[in-house]
C-alpha cells in the first residue's frame, strides 16, 4: 500500500491474524451457537489460567469491562472514583456511567502512569474522613456541566475506587498505590486495556499484569491491543462475589447462564435478580480470542525486539525523549512514545513523517480537556498529562513490521528531526 507521494505506507499498527482465526470463526458460525456460549467459557479459561487469576469474565469491550468492575467493587452514585486524564476518553467516562465523577491525578512524567505521590496528596489534603470512609473535599469545583453529582453535591464525594491505568501496557506503581489504597480501605480497579502480556515484580518475582494485584483488571481486545477479537473485553479477579455479579451484570441480570440451560436435562425458568445489561462477548470473537492467545508470547517478545531497535538507533538523538521502562515493570510495549524536547514542532514532525509514508499519532489525549470535563478541569491543572500529549508522538509498533521496516520508521524521525528543529 502506497501514500499519496507513492511512499510505501507503514501503519501505526496492525493485527496479527491468520488462518487459524479464520478457521476457528468458520466453525462457530456452521456450528449454529454464535452468542456467548462454549468458546467464551473456554476464552475464559484460557486467559485466566495465562494471567494467574482466578476468575476472568468475557465482555464486550473494556469500557463495559470498566463500568461493571466499578459496580462491583461497589461505586455508587455520587461517588468520586481517583485516576488519570491521561488515557482514552473511556476510563474517565466508565466513572459517569455509574453516576459517579473522577477526580484526576497528574502523571509521572517518565512513565506515563499516576503518580503515586501526586495521589497520596490527593488522599491526604483533598479527601477528609466521615463516618469511616474517605470524602472529597471539593464537590462543588467538580459538581458541573455533565457531572451527575450535579444532583446532590450536599450527599455526593464518597471515594468509591482508585482507577488505576497501565498506560500503553507500562505497568503502574502498583506497590505504592496499593499500599495507599490498603491505608484508607479503597478499592483498585485495573484500566489493564493495554496490558496483556506485560509484567510486574511486587517483591514476589515477576507476575503477569491481570493476576490481579488490585481488586478486578480490565483488558481489551480492540485491533490497536496486543491481542484482538475485533472488539471485546475481559476482566479478572480473585473474588467470588465480584466474579458472581460480574456475570449476573453483563447478562440483564440473569439468574441462569445459556449454557447451563443447554445442557439441562430439564426445563428452567430464569430469574432476573438486578438491573443489568447486554455486555456479552459473542462466540465467534472468542474463537478468535483463543487463537490469540495462543501467539501472544511471540507477538510480546516480537514487540520487544522491535523497540530494542527503536532504543538503540535513537539513544543519542538530542532532541527526543525516550521511554523509560522502570524497573519493576516489564512492558509489552502496545506502544512506543517518544517525546519532543520542542512542543510546538509535534505536528510538524508527525506531517513530515506521513509525507514519507509513515503513520504516526499523537500523544495520548487528556480527558480533562475535552468538553465533557473541561469544565471542572481548566488547561494547566494536570501539567504533566498535557506535556505527555502535547509532545508526546506514537511510533508505528506491531509484530509483523519488518527490520528494513523499522529502520526506516527511526532513520526517517532522525531525517525530519534534522531538518525541522
Amino acid at each position: 500500500m502506497a501514500g499519496k507521494n507513492n511512499f510505501k505506507l507503514i501503519p501505526i499498527t496492525m493485527p496479527w491474524l491468520g488462518e487459524e482465526e479464520a478457521n476457528a470463526a468458520r466453525e462457530v458460525i456452521l456450528s449454529g451457537w454464535v452468542t456467548q456460549g462454549p468458546r467464551v467459557k473456554t476464552f475464559e479459561e484460557d486467559c485466566a489460567a495465562l494471567v494467574g487469576s482466578q476468575y476472568a469474565c468475557a465482555v464486550s469491550s473494556c469500557t463495559t469491562a470498566l463500568h461493571l468492575a466499578l459496580l462491583s467493587v461497589g461505586v455508587c452514585p455520587g461517588d468520586v472514583v481517583i485516576t488519570v486524564s491521561h488515557s482514552f476518553i473511556a476510563t474517565a467516562n466508565s466513572i459517569r456511567y455509574c453516576n459517579a465523577e473522577p477526580v484526576f491525578v497528574d502523571i509521572d512524567k517518565k512513565t506515563f502512569n499516576m503518580d503515586s505521590e501526586k495521589l497520596s496528596r490527593t488522599l491526604t489534603e483533598d479527601c477528609e474522613e466521615r463516618n469511616g470512609s474517605l470524602w472529597y473535599k471539593h464537590v462543588e469545583k467538580i459538581a458541573v456541566g455533565e457531572s451527575p453529582l450535579c444532583r446532590n453535591t450536599s450527599k455526593s464525594g464518597r471515594l468509591g475506587a482508585i482507577l488505576v491505568v497501565h498506560q500503553v501496557g507500562m505497568p503502574g506503581d502498583m506497590a505504592k498505590i496499593l499500599q495507599l489504597a490498603r491505608k484508607y480501605n479503597i478499592p483498585v480497579v485495573e484500566d489493564a486495556a493495554c496490558a496483556l502480556g506485560s509484567e510486574i515484580d511486587l517483591g514476589k518475582g515477576w507476575e503477569m499484569i491481570g493476576r490481579p494485584h488490585g481488586d478486578i483488571a480490565c483488558f481489551s481486545f480492540h485491533p490497536r491491543k496486543v491481542i484482538t477479537t475485533g472488539d471485546g473485553g475481559m476482566l479478572t479477579t480473585d473474588n467470588p462475589e465480584y466474579d458472581r455479579k460480574l456475570r449476573l451484570l453483563r447478562q440483564h441480570g440473569m439468574s441462569v447462564t445459556d449454557t447451563a440451560r443447554d445442557q439441562s436435562d430439564k426445563i428452567i425458568f430464569e430469574d432476573y435478580l438486578l438491573t443489568g445489561y447486554n455486555y456479552r462477548m459473542t462466540d465467534i470473537q472468542a474463537a478468535v480470542g483463543i487463537e490469540q492467545l495462543k501467539r501472544l508470547p511471540q507477538i510480546v517478545s516480537r514487540r520487544r525486539f522491535i523497540v530494542s531497535l527503536y532504543m538503540e538507533v535513537l539513544a543519542d538523538v538530542p532532541s527526543l525523549l525516550l521511554p523509560f521502562e522502570p524497573s519493576y515493570a516489564k512492558s509489552n510495549w502496545q506502544s512506543f512514545i517518544v517525546c519532543l524536547k520542542d512542543p510546538s514542532k509535534q505536528n510538524e514532525v508527525m506531517q513530515a513523517l506521513q509525507d514519507v509514508g509513515i503513520i504516526t499519532r499523537r500523544g495520548i489525549m487528556c480527558s480533562h480537556l475535552e468538553k465533557p470535563y473541561a469544565q471542572a478541569w481548566p488547561e494547566g491543572c494536570l501539567p504533566e498529562s498535557e506535556n505527555a500529549r502535547n509532545t508526546g508522538i506514537l511510533l508505528p509498533l506491531y509484530p509483523g513490521m519488518s527490520e528494513e521496516d523499522a529502520h526506516r520508521v527511526v532513520l526517517s524521525l532522525i531525517e525530519v528531526l534534522r531538518r525541522h528543529l
